[in-house]
């Protein structure tokens, strides 16, 4: 008897959006065969859509959120596929825990592609410089600044940053989380940050 792995139940689930048990229940039926475990899942019926991400996020809420003091708010447009989904308190809740993260965290971005190039190259040519003041050696001083330049996107980009509530998990997981429990794709769109004397 084959021996089903937490990674083999992962990678199925991963393939298939199948919960955990009947991604497991379906691996020890077919002998830990993956392909064979997929088609199964999918004849009774239990894999889910391919991935959430391609649908269309065309409902939502623009939520906003003001810390004590008002002296710091933060505006922001979180999408879903329905309606219905935009008015639940599972939805609510994420776009708040999102909205107070965003005014703790102070990102500039939502992801990579919303930090502008210039800038990049800019932190690039600080952190070379600082490489070779420090006497780095040359041949590895591309290598530290490609490291100090993705240590930089997981401070400003927001999906990247560890999340305030629970810094074990980003921003990125808390999205898939919030997904999954909702069952509808969910995207950030945008968000506005707004400081008194910023």
């Amino acid at each position: 008897m084959v021996e089903i792995t937490a990674l083999m139940v992962k990678e199925l689930r991963d393939r298939t959006g199948s919960g955990m048990m009947d991604c497991k229940n379906t691996l020890v039926e077919t002998e830990g065969d993956v392909e064979k475990a997929i088609e199964l899942l999918r004849k009774k019926g239990l894999a889910k859509a391919a991935k959430r991400s391609g649908r269309a996020t065309s409902e939502g809420v623009i939520y906003s959120y003001i810390h004590a003091g008002s002296k710091l708010g933060v505006l922001l447009e979180i999408n879903c596929e329905s309606d219905f989904v935009a008015k639940t308190d599972a939805f609510l809740e994420f776009a708040k825990n999102v909205a107070m993260h965003i005014a703790a965290s102070n990102p500039i971005g939502i992801s990579e592609e919303d930090i502008s190039k210039d800038l990049i190259e800019t932190e690039r040519e600080v952190y070379k410089a600082l490489a070779l003041k420090e006497g780095k050696p040359e041949n590895i001083i591309d290598k530290i600044v490609d490291g100090k330049v993705q240590k930089y996107y997981k401070d400003v980009c927001l999906l990247k940053q560890q999340y305030i509530k629970d810094p074990q998990k980003s921003i990125a997981d808390l999205l898939s989380e919030s997904i999954a429990v909702i069952g509808e794709n969910i995207q950030i769109r945008r968000f506005v940050r707004f400081q008194i004397g910023d």
